[in-house]
């Protein structure tokens, strides 16, 4: 599955409910954009790839988790450096 490069989120102060929409570069050069909900169950399909981010030159894996009001949520493995890499990424074009 394609990197995700941009986020567009909405101010919200609780971090799992920003994230509207993520998106990124496709092979070709064509940019990509879906919302959370379409990627986290495009996550949850047999056989589908996990999207990921880069930080720095370390490639960081996109994971679904739950709030504690039930909600799923995208955000990164643990990788040391950010609690949740997505949120540091730029906004996507509109």
């Amino acid at each position: 599955m394609p990197r995700i490069t941009c986020i567009n989120k909405i101010d919200r102060y609780d971090p799992h409910e920003r994230i509207t929409h993520v998106g990124g570069v496709n092979a070709d050069g064509t940019r990509w954009k879906m919302s959370q909900p379409d990627a986290i169950a495009w996550v949850e399909l047999p056989g589908h790839d996990n999207f990921w981010v880069e930080q720095g030159r370390v490639r960081v894996e996109v994971i679904i988790r739950i709030s504690r009001y039930g909600n799923k949520y995208l955000t990164t493995e643990a990788d040391g450096e950010s609690q949740n890499n997505l949120l540091s990424l730029p906004e996507c074009s509109r």
